[in-house]
């Protein structure tokens, strides 16, 4: 422990995990999605409870935590996939611009036409490459200027030179990071505003997750992207706010996953203000 200037205790850095790529605005930016108090049952199970935290606008949210701790639960939750599960219930309030996701007269899918998703394993459809990114677009009623949406999205995921050529072919025919460029492109034709990401390269070599990190670092300017990684080197390169989640056990039994910690990136890496924070990054568990 350190002392600061006011005489308050703090904890030293903790070597080797201090971020080494984007850094948190030091200018407020506006709240897009506010998360309070949010729980998610699935049927009697309270699986992910009281969980609270702000995402910013053109900013990257990393959410971290060992297996069963509830972030990829609390990532479904705030484009409501969650209710495509048997018995799932969401509790609390997740509003986008001010407004509550989960309200009364509220369209899910509205919802995530306005907040995509990419997922953990690429999935593209067995169609061609050119109706894998048109699918979104036609359902949606976004069918003018189709092939050049196309063309815009491809290139927004950095896939266009590797696939002008061939976007007739299946999309299957394309290696595992291509996949998940074309899933990624699928999910930003329709114009969201917000990307969510389940642990995006979690399949991936190192090549093809390098590529995808250098291309979330090219939509933050467009879009808010929230991701969930157990690549912690991952949330500190490409990250500016994170949201640290951990697991317990209730006194039925019930293991439930919970938010401990959420800061900027930097200092949530370099000066985590909670030990349960500092002990997950620095291998002493999960």
């Amino acid at each position: 422990m350190t002392v600061n200037e006011t005489g308050a205790k703090t904890r030293a850095p903790i070597a080797g995990l201090a971020p080494q790529g984007r850094t948190a605005s030091p200018v407020a930016t506006e709240t897009v999605i506010e998360l309070k108090g949010v729980g998610v049952h699935y049927g009697r199970t309270h699986a992910v409870r009281d969980v609270s935290l702000p995402v910013a606008r053109n900013q990257i949210t990393a959410m971290i935590g060992p297996s069963g701790c509830g972030k990829s639960t609390v990532l479904r939750s705030i484009n409501r996939m969650n209710d495509l599960i048997p018995g799932a219930k969401v509790t609390g309030e997740i509003t986008f611009h001010g407004k509550d996701i989960y309200g009364s007269g509220v369209d899910p899918i509205a919802v995530r036409r306005h907040i995509g998703m990419v997922f953990q394993k690429a999935n593209p459809f067995p169609k061609s490459i050119f109706d894998n990114v048109a699918y979104g677009l036609r359902i949606n009623g976004m069918k003018d200027n189709l092939a050049d949406r196309v063309e815009q999205a491809l290139r927004g995921a950095a896939l266009w030179d590797e696939v002008k050529d061939n976007l007739k072919k299946s999309a299957l025919a394309l290696s595992g990071g291509q996949q998940q460029r074309l899933c990624i492109a699928r999910a930003i034709a329709v114009q969201p505003e917000v990307l969510l990401m389940d642990e995006p390269c979690s399949a991936l070599d190192p090549i093809a997750t390098a590529r995808i990190e250098e291309l979330m670092n090219e939509l933050v300017k467009d879009y808010t992207i929230v991701i969930v990684t157990h690549n912690m080197q991952q949330a500190a390169r490409v990250s500016d706010a994170t949201a640290f989640y951990s697991a317990d056990v209730d006194e039925a039994g019930e293991r439930f996953g919970f938010l401990v910690e959420f800061d900027e990136t930097q200092r949530l890496f370099s000066n985590p203000a909670d030990p349960r924070t500092e002990d997950y990054i620095t291998g002493r568990f999960g």
